[in-house]
């Protein structure tokens, strides 16, 4: 679904991304994580192509992202940042279906969807109406995950969706994501620092460190079989997170 081709990337003189080769397999979950700095939000924007690569080059379904591909392939990806990033003079339903609205869809088409995504998303429907300003933490990643859906994307997008939230409705919403993740069958690029996360939502994990991939592999090869110390010392660092996330149901 994704690939990066030896993808590299500065900014200035400093290097965020080392040549990157990384395939996203097709309905898999795949969790990038990493210390702060490491290079996982630029690698999300290669994908999106909001960061254009220095030197090799991401595909999309099999072509290369380029100045004239990049808005159609944009198209087919849910992007989810952290606090939602909504307009605020937008109400939740307006934030919601903007792309639909520009891109003309009818009316009883839009509110078709917004309706299966307010179900799909347990966000109330009093809420619909509001502002962002009037929302909830977890409101407000509902209302941006519910635009991410909104198109019916083949790839979602997800850059740490949950890291500012306390933590009952971080649970609250892991296991609706998750659950959401399962039903649609998407395929999925999460964004996180925190390997409980990881451990909860990833088919595959890739683990970085200054721009570069350390190891890639599920949960049990790196935590079994490390391939540099520095992925030992990572999962050493967060043992209560990942050994709670990794038991799970």
């Amino acid at each position: 679904m994704l690939t990066l081709e030896q993808a590299a990337k500065r900014f200035g003189e400093t290097r965020a991304l080392h040549p990157i080769d990384l395939t996203v397999s097709p309905g898999r979950t795949l969790v990038v994580i990493g210390p702060s700095g490491c290079g996982k939000s630029t690698l999300l924007g290669l994908m999106n192509g909001l960061v254009v690569p220095d030197s090799g080059r991401v595909c999309f379904a099999g072509a290369p992202l380029t100045a004239e591909t990049v808005t159609a392939a944009r198209r087919r990806m849910g992007y989810v940042i952290q606090e939602g990033g909504l307009f605020p003079h937008l109400t939740a339903a307006d934030n919601v279906t903007l792309m639909a609205r520009v891109l003309g869809w009818e009316q009883a088409r839009i509110g078709t969807r917004l309706e299966e995504l307010r179900q799909l998303t347990h966000f109330p429907a009093a809420g619909l109406a509001r502002f962002p300003g009037e929302l909830s933490g977890g409101q407000l990643q509902r209302v941006g995950l519910m635009r991410a859906l909104m198109l019916d994307p083949d790839v979602l997008l997800l850059d740490e969706p949950l890291g500012a939230l306390d933590p009952l409705i971080r649970f609250d919403l892991q296991e609706d994501l998750r659950e959401i993740f399962t039903r649609l069958a998407k395929t999925v690029v999460m964004v996180t620092h925190d390997l409980g996360e990881a451990a909860f939502f990833a088919d595959s994990i890739v683990l970085m460190r200054e721009g570069a991939i350390v190891q890639q592999g599920t949960l049990a090869n790196l935590s079994e079989r490390p391939a540099d110390p520095f992925v030992t010392r990572f999962f050493e660092a967060q043992r209560g997170h990942w050994a709670e996330g990794g038991a799970a149901p």
